[in-house]
């Protein structure tokens, strides 16, 4: 199934969580914080400005970026979890 955002939104699909703390400690498929870092799965056209005209959403499918940890609607499509959020969500890209 396609995923067609609308307007400025963007769909994310997180990146995998660590199941290691950072010094070694195995953790539970529930302890495990979801990350605030995902990978751009689709782009809506953009956002409507006042005069009429489209102003394009900045990121680009494939792009990886950090973005709000309670921001967007989190999504199950086909048995994949995506999470859906405005640009404005979007905190930054990570190169």
């Amino acid at each position: 199934m396609a995923i067609c955002p609308l307007h400025d939104r963007i769909v994310i699909k997180r990146v995998e969580a660590e199941e290691k703390t950072h010094s070694g400690i195995v953790l539970p498929g529930a302890a495990a914080e979801k990350p605030d870092i995902g990978e751009v799965i689709a782009v809506g056209p953009g956002k409507t400005l006042d005069n009429g005209n489209v102003q394009a959403v900045s990121v680009k499918v494939g792009d990886k970026v950090l973005f709000g940890k309670y921001s967007g609607q989190t999504v199950k499509i086909d048995g994949e979890e995506y999470h859906v959020v405005r640009e404005d969500d979007v905190l930054a890209i990570v190169e």
